[in-house]
């Protein structure tokens, strides 16, 4: 069903791309959109993990320059039967995460300093839960395809606010038809997003509380994310808006146009479920599963004494 939802979201993608090519440059203009439109699909198929990597400025750890969340999630990993991810951070105070790759074998997990810097080592292990949980979905690869081509379609747009619509270029629509597609550009991005059913994350909250075994500690994490990501701006999603969707929450604080459309499940009602798995599990794991066991060293994100004696509460205390 997956790969099936692929196929039609680049055909769609592929059409919006020709539709803006022809608009600037009639029909030699769709033609070579339909051109670039193919080789940017088999391009994006290959390397639209690194594309978005590079869009957030991440940085790739490991072991030994993040010990405690390649822990966690070598431990996730196992309890999802995946292979072990590669792991990056994102310098951004906003706490966020998202995964990427066109399958488990070629997976990113990408977490930002302001989420390994605010939630406890059970919350962390929620959300990465919830990422691996998109990879064993196989989420990861329509989104970064879509990330990726639904930002070339918005430059696209620009790129005819400047040479489209003149006499030469047998534009069907002139000016009118290039201003009316600048100024529909920057929503492109968003209905694509909204094209991705929002029962994926739904999902992924299910089955990242299933890896984990604690669908409370996801639970916590998202009330914190969701709160601090209204207060605390990540400026390269505002510059990259197309990739809002891939996050756990979404990184834009609103500004501008971004709060007319919603990418993600209202964070109540994914609370709400997962409040509602914990009740029906009676907080125990499903039978035959063993629940993740965080460590203690914190690495280069160690807690203040205050913060530790929070947590000591747990994420649901």
């Amino acid at each position: 069903m997956n790969y099936l939802k692929t196929a039609i979201l680049l055909a769609v993608l592929t059409a919006l791309f020709m539709a803006v090519g022809y608009v600037i440059g009639g029909e030699g203009g769709m033609i070579i959109a339909f051109l670039v439109a193919l080789a940017m699909n088999g391009f994006s198929y290959w390397n639209s993990d690194k594309i978005v990597l590079r869009m957030h400025n991440a940085v790739e750890v490991d072991e030994k320059s993040a010990p405690e969340l390649a822990s966690i999630v070598r431990q996730l990993a196992e309890n999802a039967d995946l292979p072990m991810p590669r792991l990056y951070v994102l310098h951004s105070p906003q706490p966020n995460a998202f995964a990427t790759g066109r399958n488990p074998e070629n997976a990113a997990l990408a977490a930002t300093t302001g989420l390994l810097e605010i939630l406890s080592k059970e919350e962390v292990a929620g959300v990465m839960a919830h990422e691996l949980a998109h990879v064993k979905n196989r989420d990861t690869l329509i989104m970064t395809m879509t990330a990726t081509i639904a930002g070339a379609i918005s430059m696209l747009a620009q790129f005819g606010f400047w040479f489209g619509g003149s006499r030469n270029n047998n534009n069907p629509l002139g000016w009118i038809g290039v201003l009316l597609v600048v100024l529909l550009a920057p929503f492109a991005a968003m209905l694509v997003q909204m094209a991705i059913s929002r029962s994926r994350e739904y999902q992924a909250d299910k089955l990242g509380a299933w890896i984990c075994q604690r669908p409370l500690w996801l639970a916590s994490a998202l009330e914190k994310i969701a709160g601090a990501a209204e207060r605390v701006p990540m400026e390269t999603a505002e510059e990259n808006p197309a990739s809002a969707h891939m996050f756990i929450i979404n990184p834009l604080s609103g500004r501008g146009v971004d709060s007319l459309f919603s990418t993600h499940p209202a964070v109540e009602s994914r609370i709400e479920r997962l409040e509602a798995l914990a009740e029906e599990w009676g907080q125990l794991e499903p039978p035959g599963r063993e629940p993740v066991r965080v460590g203690e060293a914190r690495g280069p994100w160690e807690r203040t004494a205050e913060s530790a004696e929070d947590e000591s509460r747990g994420p649901w205390g």
